[in-house]
């Protein structure tokens, strides 16, 4: 990878090299960004997705409630065979098994709107509920129907 091509051609994202397990535990005290509400998990390995998914574990102000995120090894080919004991599975099964707070798991909604591209077999939600705003109604408009006596 020609790393300062790359570079020059950012307008907006900055570029983090690095191991994940060395590079993610200062990322928000360095950068301070906006609330994450979305991960692109693209990093091949259960070690290093084990080390990324730490990400979640950072400051309420770094995270939104629910965060959308996609994990590029879930499907794999018959060559690769992916199951919930290998890779990015068994990664996102011991975060799991480790959290109450957290979890991570495929939105079903996804099945509803007749998508049959693999992309959204990819797409889990990290639901956040310990988080101060993931109790707050996120619909729109009034919801329930009046009493009438």
């Amino acid at each position: 990878m020609d790393i300062e091509t790359l570079k020059s051609r950012l307008t907006k994202a900055k570029l983090i090299i690095g191991n994940i397990s060395d590079t993610l535990g200062k990322f928000f005290q360095e950068n301070e960004p906006a609330p994450v509400g979305a991960i692109a998990f693209d990093l091949d390995f259960y070690s290093s997705t084990k080390d990324s998914l730490k990400i979640l574990l950072a400051a309420e102000k770094y995270l939104m409630p629910r965060i959308f995120c996609y994990f590029d090894d879930t499907l794999g080919t018959e060559m690769e065979l992916y199951n919930d004991f290998t890779g990015q599975r068994l990664a996102i099964n011991e975060f799991n098994n480790e959290r109450q707070d957290i979890k991570l798991g495929v939105p079903y909604y996804l099945a509803n709107l007749g998508i049959s591209d693999a992309w959204w077999h990819q797409i889990w939600i990290a639901h956040i509920f310990n988080h101060s705003l993931y109790n707050k109604f996120v619909g729109g408009g009034q919801r329930q129907l009046p009493l009438s006596g």
